[in-house]
């Protein structure tokens, strides 16, 4: 079982290096340059807030087709707020998470009290939404937003802080994989054998090394990649170590198993779509305050990078498979698709065609090791 899980992942982290190989061939080297991967992993630090939120919601067996509307929603009433309005940076950041929240909860009671399907939901949201977009910004780019609403999506931990952060990362990797060593030991459950363990940490740390060193030769890390690595870790947690996470598992695996051992799915339901709702606003935030404005089109096709990334990442279209590392890389591949192209001043057309092939592949990878399994 781990294995499996674990073979996946190397093959993700493979596909990267091959993407990253080929853009950087195809760019003249322009691709691996400190300032292009700065670039990159802000860039797919807002991509991976939403596929980390989308891997509950699919895991659970449903969709959420309005996050990229709800990103772009919150980004405008984020401008409405704080560059017509005057409000303070921190005001303005709670106030749109609450926005984010109240989409939430709207969207799950109709999902898991009304039984309304979640496509025919979101759907409707995502119309909605993009409605409300037009309607806050009254269809024009709000700017300039305050220094330190734009150092959210701007600002970098200076190279000592950088240096102290990857260090945490090391630690808590290591103090992590011990704790859920121990504990698999303790109940019986299967676990890799020490010497694939060690050479798994080996790898794990020379990547955190290898991007905490690169990421300090051209700034630091940069805010957006810092809260991406907070959620990602607070969600593994809870995905994997919490009753929320287990009931979230246990109703994408089985609904009506689930709801005969007296799960209340409703209940769980409900606070999927309003993390999803939280991180889509979270992501709102970030993507307004790296633009330095609030324009009617952000967010677009947000959805279809989110769900590309997750399902890329190993979550499965039928539920009750998935996990939050495994929506990052998924993101990074999307990102890197994405940079890659830019930088060869690709027609934003074929980028669409690309990455819709992409989504294709991921489902059908889903697919093809299902019926291996």
């Amino acid at each position: 079982m781990n294995l499996k899980k674990n073979l996946r992942t190397y093959t993700l982290i493979i596909a990267i290096l091959l993407i990253w190989t080929i853009f950087t061939v195809l760019t003249d080297g322009n691709f691996l340059t400190p300032r292009n991967l700065s670039m990159l992993a802000r860039q797919m630090a807002i991509t991976a807030l939403v596929a980390i939120g989308m891997v509950f919601v699919i895991v659970a067996g449903h969709i959420d087709l309005s996050v990229g509307s709800v990103v772009g929603f919150t980004g405008a009433i984020a401008g409405v707020l704080q560059v017509w309005n005057g409000w303070s940076t921190p005001a303005t950041v709670i106030a749109v998470l609450i926005v984010g929240i109240i989409i939430g909860i709207w969207q799950g009671y109709w999902v898991a009290y009304r039984g309304v399907p979640a496509f025919i939901v979101t759907l409707a949201g995502m119309l909605v939404f993009r409605g409300g977009v037009l309607l806050a910004s009254k269809g024009i780019t709000i700017s300039p937003f305050k220094d330190s609403f734009r150092f959210i999506g701007q600002g970098y931990l200076n190279k000592a802080l950088s240096i102290a952060f990857g260090a945490v990362l090391i630690v808590g990797y290591l103090l992590l994989t011990i704790s859920q060593r121990n504990r698999r030991k303790k109940y019986n459950l299967e676990v890799l054998p020490m010497g694939l363990e060690i050479a798994k940490a080996t790898v794990v740390i020379a990547l955190i090394v290898a991007f905490t060193g690169v990421m300090i030769s051209y700034e630091g890390i940069s805010i957006p990649v810092l809260i991406l690595v907070v959620f990602t870790i607070l969600l593994t947690f809870v995905s994997q170590n919490t009753t929320f996470g287990k009931y979230v598992y246990a109703i994408g695996g089985n609904k009506e198993a689930a709801s005969l051992s007296g799960i209340n799915i409703r209940n769980v339901t409900m606070k999927i779509f309003i993390l999803m709702g939280f991180l889509s606003a979270l992501a709102g935030i970030v993507l307004t305050s790296r633009l330095d404005a609030a324009t009617s089109g952000a967010g677009t096709n947000m959805e279809l990078d989110a769900i590309a990334a997750a399902i890329l990442g190993g979550t499965s279209t039928l539920g009750g498979e998935g996990t939050v590392p495994g929506a990052i890389i998924g993101a990074l591949i999307m990102a890197s698709i994405d940079n890659g192209m830019s930088l060869l001043n690709l027609e934003y057309s074929y980028q669409l065609i690309v990455k819709g092939l992409v989504l294709v592949f991921a489902v059908w990878l889903d697919i093809m090791s299902r019926k291996k399994a």
